[in-house]
């Protein structure tokens, strides 16, 4: 006898509609995603400034291997925009207190980073001159690849809110130094 047999039909259509509606959920984001990838006509949006943080609002997260920095990036400056870039400012804070904050935003499309300003204890934010996508793989920083890895992006697709990311960075397990 057969689990679906022993069940009420009330139960077991429920369980065929969440099948469904999983399936369809499923392919509409990777519709969506595919979208995104597959553009040529893709343009990203205008980054706002660099937004105001706060070191107590911090989510640390695994930013570097062998590194005695102690990463975060504080969640209410974290953006997630209609065109699949998130935006955020993340922090790398020194044993010895020294802050330094980046203003970033990923493109889990395309994997690609970018870094829109950096921000020092003395002088406040200096914006670059002229950001450029760079591949997430390959950089001698590996920060926003595992920030992304960890819960900005699910595959090539973009997070579906700041609670999720939160939630996800909060569940990954690390040895913070």
């Amino acid at each position: 006898m057969s689990l679906d047999s022993r069940l009420p039909t009330w139960l077991t259509q429920i369980r065929q509609w969440a099948l469904l509606f999983s399936l369809w959920l499923g392919f509409s984001t990777l519709a969506w995603s595919q979208s995104l990838i597959d553009n040529p006509d893709w343009k990203e949006s205008d980054a706002p400034p660099p937004p105001s943080f706060e070191l107590k609002r911090l989510v640390p997260f695994d930013g570097s291997v062998n590194s005695t920095l102690k990463w975060g990036f504080d969640p209410e400056t974290m953006k997630i925009t209609n065109d699949g870039i998130v935006r955020y400012v993340v922090v790398a804070q020194s044993p010895s207190g020294v802050v330094n904050a980046m203003y970033e935003a990923v493109r889990c499309a395309t994997g690609e980073w970018k870094s829109y300003a950096r921000y020092h204890n003395d002088s406040g934010w200096s914006l670059s001159t002229d950001p450029q996508w760079r591949p997430l793989s390959g950089q001698i920083s590996s920060h926003a690849l595992r920030l992304a890895n960890q819960g900005l992006c699910t595959g090539r697709t973009p997070a579906n809110s700041v609670r999720d990311v939160v939630r996800s960075v909060r569940q990954t397990e690390y040895i913070r130094p």
